[in-house]
């Protein structure tokens, strides 16, 4: 498409002489500005995946795919009922817990948690806990007192591996003085960092036995979760077990329906701004037109030569097409190599920012996790660089349509 001359030309047109300098420059800060545009949307749109996957993956750890709960009351002969889930196709495990909300108190600390009864085999198997113990281990986890906490509320509480932790339940026994709450000192066995602060402040595990006799719920629990195999395509497991219940007294309830809003929120936010950086590479663009313009006007009389010299106009635009198109190529090239460095050593770059500024860049209160996530979807990284090299050709088609309609006599007449 393009021949030896016009690279030739384009590449002295690109390199700036004595007194063209100023042109040269303008074609830099054009090739800085989409470097910079596309660098910042795919390092954006890489957290914004980030946070979701992570996030996604940290509340399915700790709340399973789906959940199976009683209409009325609470699920008795479960241990039938999580044999029937288990033979359903895309079911992985099954995971009766008893939940209850609680108070948690020791010492001058006192603050309101959940309280989960789980079964020892099924919490040595939940990942998001077992693989994230950071004090004590789970070989006790099956004594009647044991209990297992967040290293949130440990350091809340001021707690460590054999503390006593109390746990107090509004729902007591009823008496002639008025209902008593249910008091019991659990014995602290292991700390868990899950990685997400609600849970590492909140929640505590005790055994599912324990769990039952402490909430008055003997052979009965509370919920029944459900782990798939594939969790992006939860819906369809779903509706199986919706259609195999459908006789039962239970209410089935997937992560879409108990997280829409929130997991809504997230690719709202993540596609605008997709379409706000996108206007980074948009203003770079025009930055590409002006430079391109004045290149033009400057090489008014060049163009003219040339035409006189048997250049065609298709000659002429292709020179131009191949300025502009160079600076949105490098532009582009140098813009996606620094987005994907940047996403693979981000969390590096945060703690080296932090240390340097002396602030907390990424507050965990705030976001929701406790470090800064970011996930490459090369889709996504192609997407974006289509994008800003389709731009940045567009932005090369007005000024090279100008050079190639200049007419040589009347640019040569006031030389």
């Amino acid at each position: 498409m393009f021949g030896p001359f016009e690279r030739k030309i384009a590449g002295r047109y690109l390199r700036a002489r004595k007194g063209e300098r100023f042109v040269s420059i303008i074609a830099i800060f054009s090739l800085i500005g989409i470097a910079l545009g596309v660098a910042t949307l795919i390092i954006v749109m890489s957290v914004m995946n980030g946070f979701k996957a992570d996030l996604l993956g940290r509340i399915l750890g700790l709340n399973g795919d789906l959940s199976i709960y009683g209409k009325n009351t609470y699920l008795g002969q479960y241990q039938t009922l999580a044999e029937r889930l288990k033979t359903v196709p895309g079911v992985k495990s099954v995971t009766p817990l008893v939940d209850g909300q609680v108070l948690l108190s020791v010492g001058q600390y006192s603050g309101g948690g959940l309280l989960r009864g789980i079964r020892p085999e099924d919490f040595k198997n939940m990942p998001a806990i077992s693989s994230s113990i950071v004090m004590g281990n789970l070989t006790n986890f099956n004594e009647p007192d044991a209990i297992v906490i967040g290293i949130t509320l440990a350091r809340r509480a001021n707690l460590t591996v054999g503390s006593d932790l109390t746990v107090i339940s509004p729902n007591g026994a009823a008496t002639a003085f008025g209902t008593v709450p249910r008091i019991k000192t659990y014995h602290v066995v292991a700390i868990f960092d899950a990685g997400v602060r609600d849970y590492n402040a909140s929640y505590a595990f005790i055994p599912l036995h324990s769990a039952q006799i402490y909430f008055q719920m003997p052979d009965a629990v509370t919920l029944i979760q459900v782990a798939t195999t594939d969790p992006e395509h939860v819906r369809s497991v779903t509706k199986t077990i919706e259609q195999a219940l459908q006789h039962s007294r239970v209410r089935v309830q997937d992560w879409t329906q108990s997280n829409n809003a929130f997991f809504g929120a997230v690719q709202v936010e993540q596609n605008v701004m997709f379409l706000i950086l996108t206007l980074i590479i948009i203003v770079a663009a025009f930055n590409v037109i002006s430079s391109l313009i004045m290149m033009v006007k400057d090489k008014n009389r060049d163009i003219a030569v040339l035409r006189t010299m048997g250049a065609s106009k298709g000659a002429i635009m292709r020179i131009f097409l191949m300025c502009g198109a160079s600076v949105g190529v490098f532009g582009t090239v140098a813009g996606t190599v620094l987005g994907i460095i940047f996403c693979l050593n981000i969390e590096h770059i945060r703690q080296g920012l932090q240390a340097i500024t002396g602030t907390n860049l990424f507050n965990p209160e705030v976001y929701y996790l406790e470090h800064l996530p970011a996930k490459l979807v090369w889709g996504q990284v192609i997407e974006v660089v289509v994008m800003a090299l389709a731009l940045s050709l567009l932005a090369t088609l007005y000024p090279s349509w100008k050079a190639a309609k200049t007419d040589p006599v009347e640019a040569l007449r006031h030389e």
